[in-house]
């Protein structure tokens, strides 16, 4: 399949497909893609079916160990390097070994950020256990990711506010890049604010079709906002085939909440790879 866009898309949250069945049960995904993991190669399959070029594939860790560890993740980033990048996760309950797993995996393995996803940890960004990951960031040059907005699993949502939260630690560390995923939802108008008022906040909308992306959303990366918004998808939550045909037929030009040209091209993958400094390699070459 030729892609849909002239551009390049980066997916900035994408998940390993697996035994995570507990963490999506709640957010109306197909359970065959639970089934079993997909190897590197498959995965390229799919990403190629959309017209997807580059993802950031994402670690995830919980109390009592991983979901998908960092090591599985660096299995397919050394499979293909210039079109899966890692990104970290760790245990924050153990900071003095979160940090030296941080180190490492940017360093030896070329993982491009750390996410840590609250709600697993009932904890917010704000909580101690996070700050030294912060500053090691920091050092590294490596953005920190992680998720605002309520929860689909059936956790405290709480932890997702982007106001008091994402906006004290852009407060207390304005130069740490800190990309908030899921838009927020249902405080977008937070998120949105947050990141207009802090240089080093930014969005990404995984999680969610482009058909439902709020308003205020929109105007912000139409205007101000136009190298602060990222798309994601939250694979395999939403298939890459589905988030990509939504973009075209929501956003594209011509349409009622468009975005325009040169927003649209950032938003799909400009924003992602000068923010995470993946590459300017393109593995997808549309058939113009």
């Amino acid at each position: 399949m030729a892609p849909v866009f002239n551009f390049p898309v980066v997916d900035v949250w994408a998940n390993p497909v697996g035994d995570a069945r507990r963490l999506f049960e709640q957010s109306h995904v197909d359970a065959r893609m639970f089934t079993k993991r997909l190897s590197p190669k498959e995965l390229i399959s799919l990403m190629d079916d959309a017209g997807v070029d580059k993802i950031c594939l994402a670690a995830w860790y919980r109390p009592g160990g991983p979901v998908f560890s960092n090591a599985e993740v660096a299995k397919f980033t050394r499979a293909y390097p210039k079109r899966i990048y890692g990104l970290a996760s760790v245990d924050l309950h153990d900071p003095v070994s979160a940090v030296k797993e941080l180190a490492f995996y940017v360093k030896e393995e070329g993982f491009k950020g750390l996410r840590v996803v609250p709600w697993l940890w009932d904890l917010p960004p704000t909580d101690a256990h996070y700050w030294p990951l912060y500053v090691k960031c920091i050092e590294l040059d490596v953005p920190f990711l992680t998720q605002v907005g309520h929860t689909g699993p059936l956790c405290p949502s709480e932890v997702g506010r982007p106001i008091p939260y994402i906006d004290r630690i852009a407060l207390k560390f304005p130069a740490l890049k800190i990309i908030c995923g899921h838009i927020g939802h249902p405080w977008t108008a937070e998120m949105v604010a947050v990141a207009w008022k802090h240089e080093n906040v930014y969005i990404d909308t995984s999680a969610h079709l482009a058909k439902y992306y709020p308003p205020e959303l929109i105007q912000f990366a139409n205007t101000v906002g136009k190298k602060k918004v990222m798309f994601g998808t939250n694979f395999p939550q939403l298939t890459w085939l589905a988030s990509i045909k939504s973009v075209a037929e929501h956003l594209a030009k011509g349409k009622v909440n468009s975005l325009r040209d040169e927003v649209l091209e950032d938003f799909m993958g400009g924003n992602a790879r000068r923010v995470l400094k993946l590459g300017s390699e393109i593995a997808l070459r549309p058939s113009l």
